[in-house]
């Protein structure tokens, strides 16, 4: 919430316990059901007819108590792989949003409430209004995200200083808040033209700079690098929910818009071979990035917004 202080005041936070099964499980359960209350009470005094959910075991409290006071419930799946909760509040839902038909694990006999929908991001990744960068050396952008920053520091700082030693690149790398004095001090030992962050809040900007990005494989994340039309090498997290990580990536891996890396065969020396190969011959880079923009083409803001406005709003 820090990040976002001016709607502080606009937030009521439901601190939901992970259920997973163990022996604080039955004081979790009694916690969920406190919880319920907690929320039914919230969607009354705020008079609130329709809910919104993105899954996850954090939104059974308010989804137990929007069906328990008869409100509408929709459902958003941004991965491409069908979340537990969600598949579980599947029957008690009006429509469920996603990007593409082939959602894994979803059952056929709820066809009829798919509504495929354009990827949800920030407006400004759509307009795609970004400034353009004169730079002389090749971008890259290293996102680890909140789960992969500590794995990616290890790895990426000894491959970017082989790729250093062959072509001009200048490195974009997020890292923990409490290493980005080392992570930068040891890049401007070495020359390497660098940026280091933990959090930005105009991610778009470091995007828009980028040439290519090396990244988990989150489905926001990928959604606005494939909205700007920028190549990703994906590492999927391995220990992601249901592999949906991959399941994201692979998405668009068989559009042939990316390359996918799986973590537990990944090495030093494959990685630094693989973006040698990509700066080399840049033919595999302009294909993927071609491919992009034929996905993106017709993926407007308007569009997705008015989809979404029309069946909420429809009954």
């Amino acid at each position: 919430m820090k990040y976002f202080k001016f709607y502080k005041n606009y937030t009521f936070i439901i601190n939901s316990p992970n259920l997973n099964i163990d022996f604080f499980f039955p004081f979790k359960t009694i916690k969920i059901i406190f919880l319920v209350f907690r929320s039914m009470n919230f969607l009354i005094k705020n008079e609130i007819t329709k809910v919104i959910s993105t899954g996850g075991y954090m939104s059974l409290p308010v989804l137990i108590g929007a069906k328990i006071l008869g409100l509408k419930i929709y459902l958003l799946e941004p991965n491409f792989v069908l979340g537990r909760a969600n598949k579980f509040f599947l029957n008690f839902s009006e429509k469920i949003f996603c990007y593409t038909n082939s959602l894994l694990n979803f059952p056929k006999k709820f066809l009829n409430k798919m509504n495929v929908i354009n990827p949800l991001v920030f407006k400004k990744y759509y307009e795609k209004k970004t400034k353009t960068h004169k730079k002389k050396n090749f971008c890259l952008l290293v996102v680890g995200g909140s789960q992969g920053a500590h794995f990616f520091d290890n790895l990426f700082k000894e491959v970017n200083l082989e790729i250093f030693k062959k072509h001009s690149i200048k490195v974009i790398q997020q890292t923990g808040a409490d290493n980005i004095e080392n992570l930068k001090k040891f890049y401007d030992k070495n020359n390497v033209e660098n940026e280091i962050f933990y959090f930005k809040k105009n991610l778009i900007e470091f995007i828009d700079e980028a040439d290519l990005c090396i990244t988990r494989a989150g489905a926001s994340t990928l959604a606005e690098l494939s909205i700007m039309n920028k190549p990703f090498i994906a590492i999927p997290l391995p220990t992601a929910k249901d592999n949906h990580q991959f399941e994201n990536a692979n998405f668009y891996q068989k559009l042939d818009c990316c390359w996918v890396i799986d973590q537990k065969i990944l090495d030093k020396t494959k990685l630094i071979k693989l973006l040698n190969g990509i700066l080399e011959n840049k033919n595999e880079y302009i294909n993927k990035s071609l491919n992009l923009k034929k996905l993106n083409d017709q993926n407007l803001w308007n569009n997705v917004n008015q989809k979404i406005l029309e069946i909420i709003n429809e009954n």
